[in-house]
């Protein structure tokens, strides 16, 4: 199926998509500064001695509370350190698997993530799994870069999230091995691309409202607004020339073939605006009421250009006979509240490989 979107429609989409995911970039980065009173260490949770092939390793661990701690992490990949938040099980008399969540645009260091804006992890609490969200990465597609860049710095994090963390992890928290990854809007390409560049690492993947192509000309256009526009990086930096080998390896519909065999969610709105679309509804991120109906129509660009794009990926699927549940929802834009149900939606999928034997 062939669908046709003009460049000025896609880049006022990802504009829009960034701006939203940008409003509150800068502040405290959702790892930090665990509670002080809080107890250093939790049943079943230890700093390893290991370091994995490139000389990634856990720096440290401190509980925030008796479900929740952050690790610092440093890549070696990047030469940087990171903080990793991780949701415990509620049992821990046993090695459990894990699900990596993935914030978008904001990397998880702005207002826009999964704790501030949704009830997911006081859903996912009882289902006794690891929760590991990985914190940074802003505006970088959560992709290996061909060299560093001069705004956005050093980026590695297709090898951080399939090579070095979770062995770490692994470690780190004594789970069983098995793991689902799950992620919005930005982080919907590297999720499906964690599981075509690591083959059996995550049974189970989950995305809502990604883009999913790369070497067509309005994902080249959403990738350099992404990146260009908001995160003030180039793109020749991160795949090199528009078009070129790496784009084509970097596009998950393209290498769709790699993804049979894994349980897949993937869920989009269609652009109409719903019931979060409102003042003061579920996962809003404007400090001002008034602004509500110019996001929301931002938004429902963004959307609206999700549900195309969520389209061409299954229409791909179906025609490798790939099995996958894509859920397309009647209304909703870009926004945190559809996010949310998405999750609990999607969560039967997710546990199918979750809960599989290690």
């Amino acid at each position: 199926m062939s669908v046709r979107i003009s460049r000025i429609t896609a880049r006022l989409a990802v504009a829009a998509l960034t701006a939203a995911a940008s409003l509150s970039l800068g502040v405290t980065p959702a790892g930090a500064d665990p509670d002080p009173s809080a107890p250093t260490t939790l049943p079943g949770v230890i700093v390893p001695d290991l370091k994995t092939e490139d000389g990634s390793y856990i720096k440290s661990v401190a509980a925030k509370d008796d479900r929740t701690v952050t690790f610092t992490v440093f890549s070696g990949a990047m030469n940087q350190v990171f903080p990793v938040d991780v949701l415990r099980p509620e049992d821990t008399s046993q090695a459990r698997p894990t699900l990596y969540l993935l914030n978008g645009a904001g990397g998880g260091i702005d207002q826009a993530t999964w704790q501030l804006r949704t009830d997911a992890l006081d859903f996912l609490a009882d289902k006794n799994i690891n929760v590991v969200q990985p914190i940074g990465g802003a505006f970088s597609w959560y992709t290996d870069w061909l060299k560093p860049d001069k705004s956005l710095g050093v980026n590695e994090w297709s090898t951080y999230l399939g090579k070095e963390l979770p062995p770490l992890m692994d470690a780190a928290l004594g789970a069983n091995g098995v793991n689902a990854i799950a992620g919005i809007s930005m982080a919907g390409l590297p999720v499906l691309n964690s599981v075509i560049f690591n083959p059996g690492l995550f049974r189970s993947a989950a995305v809502y409202s990604g883009f999913f192509q790369t070497t067509t000309p309005q994902g080249r256009e959403s990738i350099k607004m992404v990146t260009e526009l908001y995160g003030g990086g180039k793109v020749e930096n991160m795949w090199g020339p528009e078009g070129g080998p790496l784009w084509v390896a970097n596009d998950p519909t393209l290498n769709a073939e790699k993804l049979r065999g894994t349980h897949l969610f993937i869920s989009t709105g269609n652009g109409i605006p719903g019931a979060f679309d409102v003042p003061g509804a579920r996962g809003r991120m404007e400090s001002n009421p008034a602004d509500t109906t110019k996001t929301v129509a931002l938004g429902s660009f963004i959307e609206a250009n999700v549900a195309l794009s969520t389209i061409i990926l299954q229409k791909r699927l179906e025609s490798l006979n790939i099995p996958a549940t894509f859920e397309f929802r009647t209304s909703g834009t870009h926004i945190w509240g559809y996010w949310q149900d998405d999750l609990k939606a999607s969560w039967p999928v997710l546990a199918e490989g979750l809960y599989s034997a290690p």
